[in-house]
């Protein structure tokens, strides 16, 4: 084979710049691959400062790198992560500068797992942790509700079913509605603010219901968004959540004091029946009755029996036998006091006479007499204890005689 010299000088001077190459490169692929979505798994994932996020998506045997601008980053439902599988959509690109293309991806969910199930496992994971679903946390709802608040949309079946079972159940409660979106973007924010605006009613509501129809996932999804839920854990007043049907479960069931299937069965949360209390309350009287009965019918037979005792039966007689018992302890009072007299007068004249018989006037009855000095009253027992002109007092057994000492001897 031979190459003609002129047409090798004539390819040389159509050759392209690189630049060239590249555009065309990057206008085939481009406009070839506008719109594709792509399976793989996720590798060497960054995500700098400006908010852009970098990767490669790869399978066995090819990889192919990938970029998801700031704005759709924010928009994805959960975080990319190394080794994740997703199916993303975007477009091709060719970056002229490195001569390489890339993939654009504008939305992307994981494999498998949708995204907004992920999203809500990753936010229901993050309350929990932080405690909003503790039981401990749960508050009792109050039996006789006065003041029901209901946060929903004023036009859905849900508030008339609500208002249904509960005007048939307990009519006498009051019941304020208050309007808000339930889906939607954005409704969870207007269903956390409805929340706050119930806590400052004035006067206070007695119990808070905060629900809707049933819907698919993404009609539901106002309520598994965080405002929502944040909102109703916070709630000053018992809360209920009232989101969709029996099958529906919402991050705001879990945070809510009490979760009620249905809206219409919250209504049979909040208030009780009117029947059942009635019949409770006739029960109750008629138990209360029997037992009023029997006790009267206790304290009467108790009264019988006392009845027939001796102190009830005659209830002077212990008076009379206490009369009767005083009477003869008098007699024997005054008997004793009597031998106590006789006795003491019988020993006091014994003693006085013993007494007689020792004094010194006894002995002066006899004929002796006792001689003291008069000024001094000393004894004078002998004849030289006195002296001249000394006066003398001479007791006798009938009186005292006075005398002067004429002369000593």
């Amino acid at each position: 084979m031979s190459f003609a010299p002129h047409h090798d000088a004539q390819n040389a001077d159509q050759a392209l710049s690189v630049s060239q190459l590249t555009a065309q490169i990057k206008g085939l692929v481009e406009d070839s691959f506008p719109s594709v979505w792509v399976a793989g798994e996720v590798s060497n994932f960054s995500r700098p400062q400006s908010g852009h996020c970098y990767f490669t998506l790869k399978d066995d045997n090819a990889q192919i790198r990938a970029v998801v601008w700031r704005g759709s980053a924010q928009r994805l439902k959960f975080d990319l992560t190394d080794g994740l599988e997703i199916v993303c959509r975007g477009r091709l690109d060719v970056y002229a500068p490195r001569g390489s293309y890339q993939l654009v991806v504008d939305s992307a969910q994981p494999q498998g797992v949708g995204a907004l199930e992920l999203a809500l496992r990753k936010l229901r994971d993050k309350l929990e942790t932080e405690g909003l679903f503790d039981r401990d946390r749960k508050r009792p709802l109050p039996r006789f509700p006065k003041r029901i608040g209901f946060v929903t949309s004023p036009t859905g079946a849900a508030v008339r079913d609500f208002l249904e079972v509960l005007r048939r159940r307990w009519a006498g409660a009051e019941v304020l509605v208050i309007p808000t979106r339930v889906q939607g973007d954005g409704a969870s924010e207007e269903i956390a603010r409805a929340i706050e605006a119930a806590n400052r009613v004035q006067p206070a509501l007695d119990v808070l219901v905060v629900g809707r129809g049933g819907g698919s996932i993404e009609d539901l999804w106002a309520f598994n968004e965080e405002p929502a839920v944040r909102a109703i854990a916070a709630s000053n007043t018992p809360t209920v959540s009232a989101v969709g049907h029996e099958i529906d479960t919402t991050l705001c069931d879990f945070a809510a004091d009490v979760r009620a299937l249905t809206p219409s069965e919250a209504a049979e949360r909040v208030v009780p029946s009117l029947e059942e209390v009635t019949a409770s309350l006739t029960d109750r009287g008629e138990r209360l009755h029997g037992v009023l009965r029997r006790r009267v019918r206790m304290a009467r037979e108790r009264l019988a029996e006392l009845a027939r005792r001796r102190p009830l039966a005659r209830p002077f007689a212990l008076v009379e036998d206490a009369r009767r018992r005083l009477d003869e302890l008098d007699a024997q009072g005054r008997r004793a006091a009597q031998r106590i007299g006789r006795d003491r007068r019988a020993q006091l004249a014994a003693q006085a006479a013993q007494l007689e018989s020792l004094s010194p006037l006894g002995v002066l009855a006899r004929g002796y007499s006792v001689t003291t000095d008069e000024e001094t009253g000393r004894l004078v027992r002998s004849a030289g204890e006195t002296k001249q002109g000394q006066r003398l007092a001479t007791r006798l057994a009938d009186g005292t005689v006075y005398s002067v000492v004429a002369s000593e001897e």
